[in-house]
């Protein structure tokens, strides 16, 4: 099979299921431009704020596209390309991007509460202490493994048993691009929100400092150790969770979301240049010869956030309903946002 005949009819399947069923769901559940959205109702400066289409889709999207869609995939493949794609396209549709859709209508339809406040509300408190328990200790395994992960790409040196250090200068220019991106999206924040500054002029001025901090991070990579970095991690998610969406959180996440778009657009054109075919088998069955797993849940399981999953779901009542201006930015952004993110597998 070729690239370029699977990756449009992927796009065409995105297409036609957010045309037809992502309207229809609208319908259902009674999506009205019309109707305050919370950020409007409840505006309080730090984590209720109307936020411009754009700015939420890449908050949305940088926030829930991660490592997930492209290292699952790939260790599902023992099975054969055919169940991958069909549970990418097929789970992303049904179930991951109705997820996604279906818990900002849920917060937003509750005050833009988080989804443990809506479960204590519905079902009770018990329940809610229950949700509340068990998704703090799932975001601490998270914290804790892509901590280790952001650590480890930032880390500039190892010690050999010797005492000599082996050098990573690659790791240095991605720290150093990183630690600069972090007061450049602190100025877009600042800029856009308190300055009013027009939004596409700060987006272009924003994207081409970003490639500065890229320019420079290559030319003058910094040399940390990696305990080091997760010092510095931990100290950098504190202080996120807690400062106003607008000066941090929304500003760095849509300004990353440029670098997406762009990864997503050049490889796009790298499929259409190349017209790769995939080598690997279709199907292999049932059960992998390779390490004995089962395709069900194994399949399942591993392509996670590439067809569904529950992390995407807080992120849309945690953050991205306290930032809708309109409810009929509530598709777009979430099945956008998720067929982005599936695409970025390809």
């Amino acid at each position: 099979m070729k690239g370029v005949t699977i990756l449009l009819a992927t796009i065409f399947c995105f297409f036609v299921a957010y045309v037809t069923y992502g309207s229809w769901l609208a319908k259902q559940w009674d999506i009205d431009p019309k109707r305050k959205t919370p950020s409007h109702e409840f505006e309080d400066g730090i984590d209720y704020i109307p936020a411009k289409a754009p700015v939420l889709l890449g908050h949305h999207f940088a926030s829930i596209a991660g490592a997930g869609p492209i290292n699952g995939p790939i260790q599902a493949a023992v099975f054969g390309w055919v169940p991958v794609l069909l549970w990418i396209v097929l789970g992303g549709i049904f179930f991951g991007a109705v997820q996604d859709f279906s818990a900002i209508v849920v917060s937003i339809r509750h005050k833009g509460k988080s989804l443990g406040e809506v479960i204590e509300e519905n079902i009770g408190h018990r329940c809610k202490l229950l949700f509340t328990i068990f998704s703090w200790l799932v975001l601490l395994l998270v914290v804790a493994a892509f901590s280790d992960i952001v650590a480890s790409t930032f880390q500039g040196y190892a010690i050999n048993p010797d005492g000599t250090k082996i050098m990573y200068p690659a790791n240095g220019s991605v720290a150093t691009a990183s630690m600069l991106f972090i007061p450049l999206s602190i100025a877009f924040g600042f800029l856009v929100y308190r300055k009013n500054a027009p939004l596409a002029v700060s987006s272009i001025a924003g994207v081409v400092l970003l490639a500065i901090c890229i320019a420079v991070g290559l030319k003058y990579p910094i040399y940390f150790s990696k305990n080091f970095w997760l010092g510095v991690v931990f100290f950098y998610i504190f202080i996120a969770s807690v400062t106003p969406v607008w000066i941090l959180l929304q500003p760095r996440d849509y300004l990353n979301s440029f670098l997406l778009y762009f990864m997503i657009v050049a490889a796009v054109i790298g499929i259409f240049g190349t017209n790769p075919t995939i080598n690997l088998p279709a199907f292999t069955g049932w059960t992998s010869s390779f390490n004995g797993q089962v395709m069900f849940p194994y399949l399942f399981i591993t392509v996670a956030c590439g067809a569904i999953s529950g992390f995407h779901s807080l992120i849309a009542s945690g953050t991205t309903s306290k930032q809708l201006d309109s409810e009929k930015d509530a598709s777009r952004d979430s099945s956008s946002g998720f067929c982005f993110s599936n695409l970025w597998f390809f």
